[in-house]
């Protein structure tokens, strides 16, 4: 657009706000009587002017004024509410001291759906998949970890070494390491697993992929 020759330029007044920190979703937010913009299961006493955002779990203050709480999946940031813009200085924090907040989100969204790495510890990791209708996993498998697959909801088309087969809710299988695998989403509504890894290691760098729908290496 910067370089068209057939541009038009009409003066308006619409108003403008570039939301570009915590402290603006607060000022275009719907308040409370107290001043307060608060989304999820919030309980706010004495609290005023405060920016409360969270989805994971309740979130109770007592006695706030001008600040922002933001709970994620990944971390809870607690700022006041003129200081939020400095959460930049927290980032060059994480990535100094190479901390996996500064790289990975618990929540990932690939192209055929997303997953949630819900708990891990030494030598296991529990992932909740969703795959969306008619999309799929790469063929792929692993040098160092085993998966166990349990349905949620849903149906699974599965292949698991030589063999494919459904399996459906509160069903299950295993994949042993070296296998070759795939997951596929046959049905009209998302499917949805738990993942249990287990094994010497876990990173998504031990993906081996064979075929993938989606171009991926």
């Amino acid at each position: 657009m910067e370089k068209t020759t057939e541009a038009v330029v009409v003066p308006m007044d619409a108003g403008w706000n570039d939301i570009g920190s915590w402290s603006a979703l607060w000022e275009i937010g719907e308040k409370d009587k107290n001043g307060n913009s608060a989304s999820g299961d919030t309980i706010l006493h004495n609290t005023k002017n405060c920016f409360v955002y969270g989805k994971e779990r309740l979130i109770t203050t007592i006695g706030l004024d001008n600040v922002v709480i933001v709970d994620t999946k990944d971390a809870v940031l607690v700022a006041a509410k003129d200081k939020v813009q400095e959460v930049k200085k927290i980032v060059e924090q994480l990535k100094a001291e190479n901390r996996p907040e500064s790289l990975l989100h618990r929540e990932v969204n690939r192209p055929w759906g997303k997953y949630d790495s819900i708990n891990e510890g030494d030598r296991y990791q529990v992932k909740r998949i969703t795959v969306n209708p008619g999309a799929k996993l790469s063929v792929q498998k692993h040098h160092h970890r085993a998966e166990h697959w349990v349905v949620v909801s849903g149906t699974a088309r599965v292949t698991n070494g030589d063999e494919t087969f459904l399996v459906t809710e509160n069903e299950s299988t295993y994949i042993p390491i070296g296998v070759i695998h795939a997951l596929e989403n046959p049905g009209k509504i998302p499917l949805e697993l738990i993942e249990v890894q287990s094994g010497g290691y876990l990173g998504e760098d031990d993906i081996v992929r064979l075929d993938d729908k989606y171009g991926r290496v």
